[in-house]
């Protein structure tokens, strides 16, 4: 089973090839992009690689419509918010979900380690994230907020490291922090949806 980095954009929008190359020579990463054997826009699935060919990822355009993955993913999600932590944030997910338009799934290789790889891999998800908007998702994670901030606890319990968090406060404002995934007494209160005590405030 791969690792899946996923863009549930509520703007229904084919992100330019174009776009991804100017972002990779802004950032000087040197990396190849392959198509599903169209030669422009709109493509429905690109590939990239190091320039020794090894891949890093593969992304794919899935519009959220009836009988389509992207509605079988959005499906999958749902059932996923039964038993989610925090309430508040599965909640609010409920509701998000209805306006996803258009899900860009990022399938990651074994390249993604190697050299630039996930920079290619983080250029790519802000690329589409500025097209078509809405929240990002990442396996053994969880889900992000239209802020970027996470929300929704997905991660193992061997968890650590600091981490930009958001709960949502009780006039449904999303209080923005950073948080110690590894430190239990963080841990718990984010599952609660409160804001752990002595974390540092993120205002931006």
């Amino acid at each position: 089973m791969g690792h899946y980095i996923r863009v549930l954009g509520t703007k229904d929008r084919n992100v330019p090839l174009k776009q991804f190359n100017d972002a990779f020579i802004a950032k000087k990463i040197p990396i190849s992009i392959s198509t599903d054997g169209r030669k422009s826009d709109p493509w429905g699935e690109i590939a990239l690689s190091h320039t020794d060919g090894t891949p890093i990822c593969q992304i794919e355009r899935n519009p959220v419509t009836v009988g389509d993955l992207g509605a079988k993913e959005i499906e999958e999600f749902l059932d996923e918010m039964d038993n989610a932590k925090p309430q508040t944030a599965a909640m609010w997910l409920r509701e998000f979900f209805g306006r996803v338009h258009v899900i860009y799934t990022i399938q990651i290789f074994s390249g993604a380690g190697k050299s630039f790889g996930w920079d290619a891999i983080d250029v790519v998800r802000n690329v589409i994230w500025k097209h078509v908007g809405g929240i990002m998702q990442a396996d053994f994670e969880g889900f992000s907020n239209e802020d970027g901030y996470h929300i929704l606890w997905q991660f193992s319990d061997r968890a650590k490291g600091s981490w930009s968090m958001a709960v949502l406060d009780k006039q449904h404002r999303w209080q923005k922090f950073q948080m110690d995934l590894g430190n239990p007494e963080h841990r718990r209160a984010f599952l609660a949806g409160i804001v752990p005590a002595g974390v540092k405030w993120t205002l931006a």
